[in-house]
């Protein structure tokens, strides 16, 4: 059986994905447990698939991730996924990793939920991208579950990231 777009993979070279999990805020890892995790409620499962990248969404996560930058949050480690039965769970402890997050995310206009979701979106984009070149992890993702929406934004968006991604004195 086929892994779960997202699933843990191991690329021969520097993931996309890794960086990705560096730059989306700093409780970003925890968002790779639910791409992996089977034992999330298919409504959770429906709605990380279904869940479509906008420009607005894009920006809000751009500002909160520079905001979490300037605050000096650092990446937090994934906590115990035996812990994570839905996706709110899975949000709720992300926030909980550093106070000075739920704050941040607010003022971006995100509930925890939402932010979860989008910085999901945002990597499983990232893992189908990586995975047009690399026939190794094409072959372990679940095309069923690749949003091209999601693909398509994060492709026509790929310069921005990266130079996201640089830090500061890339901006």
């Amino acid at each position: 059986m086929k892994k779960m777009i997202g699933s843990r993979l191991s690329p021969p070279r520097l993931s996309l994905r890794t960086v990705l999990l560096t730059l989306l805020l700093a409780f970003a890892p925890l968002a790779s447990q639910a791409q992996e995790a089977p034992s999330l409620p298919a409504a959770d499962q429906q709605a990380i698939q279904q869940y479509t990248l906008t420009e607005d969404v894009f920006n809000r996560l751009i500002a909160a991730t520079k905001e979490a930058r300037a605050a000096g949050i650092k990446p937090a480690q994934p906590s115990d996924p035996s812990k994570i039965h839905n996706l709110d769970d899975l949000a709720n402890q992300a926030v909980g990793t550093d106070a000075r997050i739920t704050p941040i995310i607010t003022k971006n206009g995100f509930t925890a939920r939402e932010f979860m979701l989008a910085n999901i979106a945002l990597m499983n984009a990232a893992i189908a991208v990586q995975a047009q070149s690399n026939p190794e992890m094409a072959a372990q993702i679940d095309k069923s579950k690749i949003n091209q929406a999601n693909v398509a934004f994060f492709q026509s968006h790929q310069e921005q990231i990266m130079a996201l991604m640089q830090g500061p004195q890339a901006q």
